[in-house]
């Protein structure tokens, strides 16, 4: 993910469509991103699997739907955000909006870092839907990603992690706090 962006930099594109790679999004919905990035002045389109309910939706595991529901509440509470479905990998990004992003994580974990700095950098965000589906509700994370609770736990410590980042780049001002000279 993190390459593709500066790829889309040297190479000159002003759009970049994403999508994951386990059959969860259709590929004939990219004319719609394409359409919506034209049309829209955000820098980053993100689908939805959760903003509007579809004929074609189907049931997503259980742990799955529970903790994107938990980092989505998290995410929007803490970033002052209202996503509905911070986790879906099917987002079309204004170029020059991300391409300098300070991106690091390179796995499962990479939605908890760029949402902290789409919000650091000031990026505009809408969301659009798109259907739910699942074909194959036993795909493993691998390794230890693959227990619930370590697979949370995992992307909280990465969402802790980027703000601490940011706070250290930019401490927050203490409003009223500073000494005042005498």
């Amino acid at each position: 993910m993190i390459e593709s962006f500066r790829f889309a930099q040297r190479e000159g594109y002003e759009w970049l469509i994403t999508m994951d790679c386990d059959n969860q999004h259709e590929p004939a919905r990219i004319p719609m991103f394409v359409e919506r990035a034209e049309r829209c002045d955000a820098d980053i389109i993100s689908g939805s699997r959760y903003l509007l309910p579809m004929p074609e939706n189907t049931l997503a595991p259980e742990d799955r739907r529970l903790i994107n529901m938990r980092i989505t509440r998290l995410i929007n509470e803490t970033l002052g955000l209202s996503l509905t479905d911070s986790f879906c990998g099917f987002k079309a990004y204004r170029v020059e909006a991300v391409a300098s992003l300070p991106l690091s994580e390179p796995g499962y974990a990479f939605p908890l870092q760029f949402w902290v700095q789409a919000v650091h950098n000031g990026l505009s965000i809408c969301e659009y839907p798109i259907p739910l589906v699942y074909h194959d509700a036993t795909r493993s994370f691998g390794g230890t990603l693959d227990d619930p609770e370590a697979r949370y736990q995992h992307y909280l410590d990465v969402f802790h992690a980027e703000l601490a980042k940011v706070a250290a780049i930019h401490p927050p001002h203490a409003h009223g706090d500073a000494e005042k000279p005498e």
